[in-house]
């Protein structure tokens, strides 16, 4: 599994722009200059038609900055909800903002910390004049400053089904979550009558919503393995210049079999994201069970990586200056964010016939 030429280029791009422009304000020149958000989009949409192999190579670039862009947020869940929903109306009147990175969305979907679409419980019922009623609270969603694009999952009498609300809907409250991991930005939405729009087939969000989450995780995955790799690349240099007993740290045969063991993770989860993304695009019946391997070995080598370079930092590890503590943070939410390890390795043995759904 290889990136074409065209991709390596993209990777190069993402890099050199990061290393220009920090934090939030990164955003624009990525979404001007190259064509971030519309990557996965339709050309018809004003995309670049390209896929999830070209989603990960700007996701691992955004791990290893530990960037705050809502890429994920926006570019992978909301217009991938979009053209999962099959609405051509709302695809061709809301992807191409978003496409251009003029507009950033947010899918409302988790409920009580579980991102199975079967477990939405919120509830949506016919109003006048064709809108819908819907009322519920939505857990854990993708947050930015500025949203323009608010999309909605509610059960209905037919099923659980999709929804276009307004950001400034009354009866739709945004409340900003305090969390651990300060580099993303999440919130919660009360939602009480506020009036949508259904998208799509009343009842058919739930088949969505599922190819939705197995993008959502193969892009994850792609964060993660950029963001392990930055910290094992941190660890490495510090063993190298670090020198106590009058040897540089790295010397030491203990740490030199700790580190050799975190590459062996970095490497093992980024044949796993590669192998969801690939997947994403060339064989879609394998995505499911692709993108549950990815989130579990991605999740816990992030994890794992990031613990020991805060381990073999030493005492520097654990200070609020040094970036140690961020990415540790941000390994323990990305772990749980769109289901634990554990959840996925279950959905994968349901796949495989080895225990219940």
């Amino acid at each position: 599994m290889r990136l074409t030429e065209e991709q390596e280029e993209l990777r190069s791009a993402v890099r050199s722009l990061l290393t220009r422009h920090e934090g939030t304000a990164a955003w624009a020149p990525l979404a001007e200059q190259v064509g971030v958000a519309g990557l996965a989009v339709p050309e018809e949409y004003g995309g670049a038609g390209g896929g999830a192999r070209d989603v990960h190579v700007v996701m691992e670039g955004l791990g290893r900055a530990l960037s705050p862009l809502p890429l994920l947020g926006s570019a992978v869940l909301t217009s991938g909800a979009l053209l999962a929903s099959g609405d051509k109306e709302a695809c061709g009147r809301l992807l191409p903002p978003l496409a251009e990175g003029r507009a950033v969305g947010a899918l409302a979907w988790a409920e009580a910390g579980s991102w199975d679409p079967a477990a939405v419980r919120a509830e949506a019922v016919p109003g006048p004049g064709g809108a819908w009623r819907i009322t519920g609270t939505k857990e854990l969603v993708l947050d930015w400053p500025h949203l323009d694009v608010l999309l909605v999952a509610a059960r209905t009498a037919a099923g659980v089904s999709l929804f276009e609300v307004a950001v400034d809907a009354a009866g739709a409250r945004r409340e900003p979550l305090v969390t651990m991991d300060t580099t993303r930005g999440l919130a919660r939405w009360v939602l009480s009558g506020a009036e949508g729009r259904l998208l799509g087939v009343d009842g058919d969000a739930e088949r969505a919503l599922a190819h939705v989450r197995d993008l959502a995780c193969t892009a994850l995955a792609a964060e993660q393995v950029g963001a392990a790799e930055r910290c094992l690349g941190t660890t490495v240099a510090y063993a190298r210049d670090r020198v106590q007993f009058g040897r540089p740290i790295g010397s030491f045969q203990a740490v030199k079999h700790r580190l050799a063991d975190a590459y062996v993770l970095v490497e093992s989860a980024r044949s796993a994201a590669l192998g969801a993304a690939f997947a994403a695009d060339r064989d879609p019946a394998a995505l499911p069970r692709a993108a549950a391997v990815a989130k579990s070995v991605c999740s816990e080598a992030f994890s794992a990586v990031a613990g020991e370079t805060i381990q073999l930092h030493g005492g520097i590890g654990i200070t609020w200056e040094h970036d140690a503590h961020r990415f540790f943070k941000r390994a323990h939410g990305a772990g749980e964010l769109f289901g634990a390890p554990a959840r996925h390795r279950a959905r994968l043995a349901a796949g495989l016939g080895l225990g219940p759904r």
